[in-house]
């Protein structure tokens, strides 16, 4: 079960991390996997680590809220491998990663940068390449979202929470122009995660499997959802959080 014998995936942010994991996961279920990443060094050598371990992989190099690079990049790679039959939305800069800012002191600019890798690079990236999935009546759209967009941590994550709850909407709204194409539109909500300082810490008081997720866990979710065996589950928001919000 869960075979991708065949099936050419391009995941976004797979330099490291958690987008990694997601590449591995796939790669080892048979995908060709290709690597996305801002950075050129970082996925060359996430794509040549798959290849020691003898899995399918490539890498290509696009900033994902660039929407002239988002398109180039998806033209070449169905140029070269054929198809892109599965892409997961894994770029976004973590809450942790332009660190916190109360609501009352953010100022909009940053507001647009949440939107625009969360939100506006998701949908570019859908505009680029679902006509090809449709072409082929078959694929695969998976957001990585998070359980900062049904919430309240207090957190300093307003803008970033409302990036990603907006995207939700859009994956769940496009799930119903994408059905009967063949292709399916998911996500996941991320709970706490081990890529930050504190995590384990944090998800020890607040999840019931106690422990933060790693890239695994979010690979095994993500190989379920791209696979031949959950065609039917379109629309969906799938909770990866170790139990910590069950509503």
């Amino acid at each position: 079960m869960f075979r991708l014998d065949g099936k050419v995936a391009l995941v976004s942010g797979a330099g490291r991390g958690m987008g990694f994991g997601v590449a591995q996961c796939l790669a080892r279920q048979g995908a060709t996997v290709v690597v996305n990443d801002f950075f050129a060094d970082r996925a060359e050598a996430a794509a040549l680590a798959l290849q020691n371990e003898g899995l399918l992989a490539d890498f290509a190099v696009a900033d994902m809220t660039d929407r002239q690079a988002i398109f180039e990049m998806t033209a070449q790679l169905v140029q070269k491998h054929g198809a892109i039959d599965i892409f997961v939305h894994n770029a976004g800069i973590p809450a942790q990663g332009w660190g916190y800012s109360k609501f009352l002191e953010s100022p909009p600019e940053e507001w647009d940068s949440w939107l625009q890798l969360n939100l506006h690079g998701l949908m570019h990236a859908c505009q680029a390449i679902l006509p090809h999935m449709i072409e082929n009546k078959w694929g695969r759209v998976v957001a990585i979202n998070s359980d900062a967009s049904r919430t309240a941590t207090g957190m300093g994550l307003c803008a970033y929470g409302a990036a990603k709850a907006a995207a939700i909407g859009f994956i769940r709204n496009l799930s119903g122009e994408m059905g009967r194409h063949g292709i399916t539109c998911n996500a996941l909500s991320l709970g706490t995660m081990n890529n930050w300082e504190g995590s384990e810490q944090v998800a020890r008081k607040t999840a019931s499997v106690a422990r933060a997720g790693s890239p695994q866990d979010v690979g095994a979710a993500v190989l379920y959802l791209s696979s031949l065996e959950a065609e039917w589950v379109n629309g969906q928001v799938l909770p990866v959080n170790g139990g910590s919000l069950v509503s």
